[in-house]
């Protein structure tokens, strides 16, 4: 989002809050999961904001009649779009297989435990 910003809205600051703000819920999120690597609920809400970020990126593309459109849509524009919601595909693909993988982990606990 901070690149994205730089290149459209060039008198932003990285203390802006439309760079702040999503940049300290990511933080937020990230440590979340840092500290708390065997819940699921924070995995869970990084691929909510994974997903929110990816559908953002696309749909303020679209001519929507309630979008501004300011900057002006172009060709450059749209890179960058692109380039923001193609970023968080890593973190989706992370946050799939992390859930994943605490999934079946406590399945086979619970499988276990069962026996």
């Amino acid at each position: 989002m901070y690149i994205h910003n730089v290149a459209d809205l060039p008198n932003l600051t990285l203390a802006s809050p439309e760079n702040l703000l999503p940049g300290a819920v990511w933080l937020l999120l990230y440590g979340l999961w840092w500290v708390t690597p065997t819940q699921s609920w924070p995995t869970a809400l990084l691929l909510v904001w994974g997903w929110l970020n990816l559908m953002g990126g696309i749909a303020t593309v679209l001519p929507l009649p309630v979008l501004p459109f300011k900057p002006d849509q172009s060709l450059r524009h749209y890179a960058f779009h692109f380039l923001y919601a193609f970023t968080q595909l890593p973190l989706l693909r992370i946050g799939h297989q992390e859930r994943e993988q605490l999934h079946s982990h406590t399945d086979g606990v619970a499988g276990t435990l069962g026996s």
